[in-house]
């Protein structure tokens, strides 16, 4: 029987599974299908809490021979479409990390966060490509590329994969690497979830422990100069540079520390793996824009990574999007503060942010991968927090407005972690070039001919 919104599947077969089976109204159950974004609401038919490859090989089983669609979570902090039926499988409990200090490598379950990574790395004096949260988790993160805080210097999280365990969607477990499963291997870099439920991966770890890192704000009636001013510095600036401009609007809540508490502030966050002298040297122009009120600069633990970007700490609703840059043109700035500016008083986005691409995250692969954003120099992202309806629809007019504004100025191309709620088929494709989305389609068909993993960022078999 195939599962839908008025009827569960006989869940007798997953007697066998070692964690929680849950269904909706049973004791539990809110708090497994729970993500850290709270804008997407799941309410799936059953949810299992895996406990290790034996539960998701079994889960995937009963799902392809019932014929009922499965989606899968960790965190919960890329959740951006509501899951209404069928299968959820929560992998948070598949936290292992190994670490393979001679090797330089870390093998990390399905589950683990990037918190859980670091900390088993920093005592080897190794560390990982992380992103602004060390909350999210390590394997969704890199099946959509990962854009990590230190990826000017060193690319993209897939860039370090060694190897993948996976189950596909008919329950046989797979291990996926250049030499073995390679276009499994392919489709997982970059391509999200469209081909399996992965249940850990090995990956290359890096031999750092400190990085100058932090942000110096400005009030933000500075915006244009402070934006200006980094625009040009990031044309100068060595590749292992990596840095981000953002305009925040933060709520005057205990959770934000005085003084950038409801307060309007023009950001330039840094990270910078080298010399912190010559680091301090370089961020210089930056400092000498315009009035600094909060300067966090500093040399810090790389484990400490968090403290650059401050990201909440706490669930909440948010609805996030993101468009890859060609460049920022005086036209593209002028574009950009015309929409979320100083002039802007009722603009009720909490961040509008450009990043800077180039130099290792614009440098080919070294095998050959799903992802689409080497050709952007720059990345726009926005987040709004839902607090009540009216600023959700406030927060969709922003979103849409900046980026209507700023499409003359982009390759068309989103990635796809930070998408956003994915649209029809048209706007989810636009997460990869034309040829790389026939290619996802076709793997598609070949690893998911059911169609089971439906839901979330996912494309459609190739016709």
């Amino acid at each position: 029987m195939t599962a839908t919104h008025h009827n569960t599947p006989d869940l007798f077969a997953l007697s066998e599974i070692h964690g929680p089976v849950l269904r909706p109204g049973e004791d539990g159950y809110a708090e497994e299908v729970a993500g850290f974004n709270l804008a997407a609401l799941h309410t799936p038919d059953v949810v299992v809490g895996a406990t290790g490859v034996d539960d998701v090989v079994t889960a995937l089983r009963w799902a392809s021979a019932t014929g009922t669609p499965v989606a899968v979570q960790a965190t919960g902090h890329g959740a951006n479409f509501p899951i209404d039926h069928g299968l959820l499988i929560s992998t948070a409990r598949m936290t292992d990390v190994r670490i393979d200090p001679r090797e330089r490598l870390a093998t990390v379950a399905a589950g683990a966060k990037w918190r859980h990574v670091l900390d088993a790395a920093a005592p080897h004096g190794l560390a990982a490509l992380t992103g602004t949260s060390t909350d999210a988790g390590a394997v969704g993160y890199t099946l959509g590329g990962g854009l990590p805080v230190m990826g000017r210097a060193y690319g993209y999280a897939t860039d370090l994969v060694r190897s993948f365990q996976v189950v596909t969607p008919d329950g046989t477990l797979r291990e996926a690497d250049p030499d073995h499963e390679a276009e499994l291997f392919w489709a997982l870099r970059g391509g999200k979830g469209n081909v399996g439920v992965v249940t850990s991966m090995v990956f290359e770890l890096l031999p750092l422990t400190t990085v100058l890192g932090g942000a110096v704000h400005s009030p933000g009636e500075h915006a244009e100069t402070v934006l200006r001013n980094w625009t040009e510095w990031t044309r100068t600036v060595p590749d292992e540079m990596c840095s981000a401009f953002a305009l925040l609007r933060l709520p005057p809540i205990p959770e934000i520390p005085e003084p950038l508490r409801g307060g309007f502030w023009a950001r330039v966050a840094v990270a910078w793996p080298g010399d912190p002298a010559e680091g301090e040297r370089l961020l210089a122009p930056i400092r000498a824009a315009a009035p600094v009120e909060v300067d966090t600069v500093e040399e810090m633990p790389y484990a400490a990574l968090d403290r650059i970007h401050l990201e909440p700490q706490d669930p909440l609703p948010a609805r996030e999007s993101c468009a890859l840059l060609r460049d920022l043109t005086p036209d593209a700035i002028r574009a950009f503060l015309d929409q979320v500016g100083p002039d802007v008083t009722d603009c009720p986005l909490l961040m509008a942010e450009l990043r800077h691409m180039g130099g290792a995250l614009s440098r080919p692969a070294r095998q050959d991968d799903a992802i689409c954003a080497r050709d952007a120099l720059y990345i726009l992202e926005t987040v709004g927090v839902l607090a009540a309806p009216p600023a959700a629809a406030a927060i969709e007019r922003a979103t849409a407005s900046l980026h209507e504004a700023m499409a003359p100025y982009g390759t068309g191309r989103t990635m796809i972690n930070i998408h956003g709620t994915p649209g029809d088929e048209s706007d989810r494709a636009r997460a990869w070039t034309p040829e790389v989305y026939d290619r996802l389609r076709k793997d598609k068909s070949v690893y998911d001919p059911a169609n089971l993993l439906r839901f979330g960022h996912t494309v459609p078999m190739a016709s």
